[in-house]
Order: structure tokens, then C-alpha cells, then sequence
């Protein structure tokens, strides 16, 4: 494990570092699928921008919310504080700040979360391996599969000789893959379809995830995790009837080719 890298005398924590690349990914995603569309990829700073401080403060919100009993006490302390950040906080909270970013700019189409479902799925992947290498917490139940691992000096450290399932090595194999089959998909779905499946695809993986981690159960043999899992799940599934309902199908329509060019799809 390695909590933190000493660079010239700077303390860097590896979890922060990883957290930063995620958003740096999938600003270089959504700056080529911008290139793509033929919008001005300068937009993708600008996303980029949006959706970390959007993200930031829904993620901290959230984890005070969820954690209100243990931090009420010192609530102005804890809301500046850089503990604490909860994903579905952080989704919810960049979302919001990106379709305001894309109310500014006149962009508040069904492209733009299609375009945002690659880089967000890539993130999450990547934001995981920060996980792995500061052992911060989110492994799983104690195990002894032949591929489980303790985390003895990790952020938050397992106990001396016990080993657990690696659950942030799962999930960015997992959203790894995810994020290549989105991107891969990018051109073949009605604007809107991508977005839906992303949402649908993040929660089945975060639900079967849960039963390998460490979290509390809140309904019956359910977490929270996984009762926000449903909730993204069932969200993503009504997406895609709704737009499965209005349209007949979510295959892409093609748009007329350019002469001497090739047909690419629709975008709304």
C-alpha cells in the first residue's frame, strides 16, 4: 500500500492523485468525442471544470447527510474538511453542475450525457485503483480466496494476518471494461440510449459488488449502496423504455452523409 508519494518535500496523496487522473481521462474522452461531434473541444475544460467542483460538493454533501450523527457536532469544520466523499454524492452533484454548464453554453441535449457515459464509467475505474493503492477502506469482507489480500498499511488497515477480497481491483476491471464497450458503442444507439445503459450497467455492477464488500446492511440484507443501486438501475430501465416507447427502437438513425463522406448518426 502507499498512502502518499513524498515529491520535493510535498506530501501527495495517492487517493487524491488517482481522483484527479480520473477527471483527466474523461476530460480527454469527452474532448474527442466533442472533436467527433464537431464541437469546440474547448468545451471539454470547461465540462472538466464543471463537473469537479459539481462533484466535489455533491460528494462531500452526500457523506455528511449519511453520516449527520457523527459530524453535527463540528458541521462547518467537517463540510471544509477533505474527508469523506461519497460516489453516487459526487455522480449526482457533477450532473447537476454539467447540464448547467450546458444550459449556459446552449448544449442541453441528450449528446451530451451519451457523451459523458464513456468517461464517467473510465473515471470510476480509474478513481478505484486509487482505492486499491491507498487501501482506503472500500476492500471487501475478510476471505481466503487464493487471489484475496490483506491491507495492513493501508489508509484504513485491515488487521495483522487477515486478508480480504480486493473489491476496488473488481470494480476497475469491471468499469474498465464497461467504459471500452460504452465508447465502443458511442455511434450505434438514438441520442439519449448510451446515457441509459451507463446508468443501467453502473448499477448492476455496483449492487453484485456489494455483496463482496465490507458495508453495513440497511433493508434486510440490502445496503445502502445497493438500494442507490436499484434506484440507478430502475432509473436507466425507464430511460430506455421511455425512449424505446417514442421512437420504436434505439438503434441510431443515420444522418444524410456528406457527399463523399460516411453517414454518422443523429445527434440530439
Amino acid at each position: 500500500m502507499l498512502k502518499q508519494i513524498d515529491l520535493l518535500g510535498v506530501h501527495l496523496q495517492t487517493f487524491g492523485i488517482f481522483f484527479a487522473l480520473n477527471f483527466l481521462c474523461w476530460a480527454a474522452v469527452v474532448a474527442k468525442r466533442l472533436r467527433e461531434l464537431g464541437k469546440p473541444v474547448d468545451w471539454a475544460y470547461e465540462i472538466l471544470f464543471a463537473a469537479l467542483i459539481g462533484g466535489l460538493v455533491g460528494a462531500r454533501a452526500y457523506y455528511i447527510v449519511q453520516n449527520y450523527d457523527q459530524v453535527k457536532g463540528d458541521l462547518v469544520g467537517n463540510v471544509f474538511s477533505g474527508a469523506g466523499l461519497i460516489w453516487y454524492g459526487g455522480l449526482l452533484g457533477g450532473v447537476v453542475a454539467v447540464l448547467a454548464w450546458a444550459r449556459w453554453r446552449g448544449f442541453l441535449r441528450l449528446a451530451l450525457l451519451d457523451m459523458a457515459a464513456p468517461g464517467l464509467a473510465l473515471g470510476y475505474a480509474i478513481g478505484r485503483i486509487g482505492c486499491q493503492v491507498s487501501g482506503d477502506g472500500d476492500y471487501g469482507k475478510a476471505s481466503h480466496l487464493p487471489w484475496a489480500m490483506g491491507y495492513p498499511h493501508g489508509a484504513v488497515p485491515t488487521a495483522p494476518g487477515v486478508t480480504v477480497q480486493p473489491t476496488p481491483i473488481y470494480e476497475t476491471l469491471s468499469m474498465g471494461l464497461f467504459a471500452l464497450v460504452l465508447w465502443r458503442l458511442r455511434d450505434a444507439f438514438r441520442p439519449g440510449a448510451l446515457f441509459g445503459i451507463y446508468l443501467v450497467g453502473a448499477g448492476v455492477e455496483r449492487f453484485l459488488v456489494e455483496f463482496a464488500r465490507r458495508n453495513e446492511h440497511v433493508l434486510g440484507i440490502l445496503t445502502a449502496a445497493q438500494i442507490e443501486s436499484i434506484t440507478l438501475i430502475v432509473a436507466g430501465a425507464v430511460w430506455l423504455l421511455v425512449l424505446l416507447r417514442r421512437h420504436g427502437t434505439l438503434r441510431a438513425e443515420l444522418a444524410p452523409a456528406p457527399r463523399g463522406g460516411r453517414s454518422r448518426p443523429a445527434t440530439a
